[in-house]
């Protein structure tokens, strides 16, 4: 009997080396899922998900939010489910008073984004194009009438008078003193001059109020993606110089609206990519589109959505705010296609690990991904592993750096430590990407064998003492 037990024992000693060395493949089955995931996709405008659309061909812009009652659904069947939501706000709401800032304005809209499983994204317009929606009361009684005296028709007051700086941009810098680094807050548009926030005569500016518009932003969000309009090489490129920015312009679409020998797809963003030096500014920074009017307008001219779909994926699109206006329904299978491939799209081709390990120990992973979207995800969620089992549950990150991968294949190998005090025996392993803020899993694969919390199953492994 001993010695049959001493037998048994002396094989198992030999078996745990050999064990510890095999290693275990894993190739796991690409789904085609349509995914919402961060900081990707379509956006609402001044609403949320489950909220009712605008109708027809209208739509709202600028002013403070008129919440809707919550009626259990987050999906509707004519607009995609987004994980944003677009919040544009005219200054005047927000600084009522010179220096008082209304907060709850975006504490409100933040804390209903989140309960909707949204993020933020923010833009502060100066002015829009009426006495409604014009700068502050204050800082007009400030600076008087201008109207006569404006260089640009789409200014409402005089960006080179140092008091715009001052004020505007100091709205802007107690903004990102509040609210940058928020984990709600999703990104931010840099807006300086024009009807509503879109840049129009910023190639106008001394380079002296230019740079300074452009710190205020820069400097006051150096924890939030921020965009810059597609304005002007002068402005777009400095904003280049000082750190990674992005991209946005507020008339995709447009074929030949506002007149029949000129439009925005044809002659000027393909040049402006270029001519501002924005070109590959998507591998740091993500790039965002608006729809010209709404895509209702788009069908009722007749124009292609297939050639204004690809040339958004040709830019690099991450982000599509489309008004919160409804798709039309022929046209649906044809956005479920372009969201497959809009921002990025994960897919775990190969994952190899030991099959088992000791503790305290390491363990050695190699992996192949391939990221079939055309960006970089901008935000670094944490890649971890999982190791589940009756006498454990332990969570393992790695140092992937998820922003450097970019469209096409890329790898990550890592020799992981396994600490000490996990117990012997079998275990479930499996991975995620996880929130920044919490342990949680926050990023959806384009891979088969999510659990109910949001793991992927990747095989079994034996701990080992």
């Amino acid at each position: 009997m001993l010695k049959n037990l001493s037998t048994a024992l002396c094989g198992l000693f030999l078996l745990l080396p050999s064990l510890a060395q095999e290693t275990a493949t894993v190739r796991p089955r690409e789904i085609e899922d349509v995914l919402v995931n961060p900081g990707m996709g379509f956006m609402t405008f001044q609403r949320f998900n489950g909220d009712a659309l605008n109708a027809g061909t209208g739509w709202t812009e600028g002013y403070p939010i008129e919440y809707q009652e919550f009626r259990g659904s987050l999906e509707r069947p004519d607009h995609p489910l987004t994980s944003i939501a677009y919040f544009r706000i005219y200054w005047k709401f927000i600084e009522p008073e010179k220096e008082k800032y209304n907060w709850s304005l975006i504490d409100n809209a933040l804390r209903v984004a989140r309960s909707r499983r949204q993020s933020l994204w923010l833009r502060v317009a100066p002015y829009g194009t009426t006495d409604k929606n014009d700068v502050p009361d204050w800082y007009r009684s400030m600076m008087g009438p201008e109207s006569d005296r404006l260089p640009v028709k789409k200014w409402r007051t005089d960006p080179e008078d140092p008091r715009y700086v001052r004020h505007f941009g100091g709205m802007i810098r107690a903004l990102g003193q509040r609210y940058d680094g928020h984990p709600d807050l999703e990104g931010v548009d840099l807006a300086m001059v024009g009807a509503w926030g879109e840049g129009e005569g910023s190639s106008l500016l001394r380079q002296a109020t230019r740079e300074a518009l452009v710190d205020c932003y820069l400097d006051s969000f150096p924890g939030t993606p921020l965009v810059m309009l597609l304005t002007d090489e002068k402005t777009n490129r400095y904003g280049l110089s000082r750190r990674a920015v992005g991209w946005r312009v507020d008339c995709l679409g447009d074929m030949g609206g506002f007149s029949p020998t000129w439009s925005h797809m044809h002659d000027l963003y393909p040049q402006s990519i270029i001519r501002n030096g924005m070109g590959d500014a998507w591998q740091k920074a993500p790039v965002a589109f608006e729809v010209c009017w709404v895509m209702q307008h788009w069908k009722d001219k007749g124009w292609d959505p297939d050639y204004i779909i690809g040339q958004s994926l040709k830019w690099h699109i991450s982000t599509f705010n489309a008004k919160s206006s409804a798709v039309p329904e022929e046209w649906r299978p044809r956005v479920q296609e372009w969201l497959k491939r809009m921002g990025y799209r994960f897919v775990l081709r190969k994952f190899t690990y030991p099959r088992a390990v000791h503790a305290p120990g390491t363990m050695e992973i190699t992996s192949w991904w391939e990221n079939k979207g055309v960006a970089p995800c901008y935000r670094r969620y944490p890649l971890a592993l999982r190791l589940v089992g009756e006498k454990g549950d332990q969570v393992i990150r790695t140092a992937a750096d998820i922003t450097a991968w970019l469209p096409g294949d890329n790898l990550f190998d890592q020799r992981l430590p396994i600490p000490a005090g996990l117990p012997p025996g079998e275990y479930a392993l499996k991975l995620a990407l996880l929130d920044t803020a919490a342990a949680a899993p926050r990023v959806n694969l384009a891979i088969a064998g999510k659990d109910a919390e949001g793991w992927y199953d990747l095989g079994r492994i034996r701990v080992l003492p």
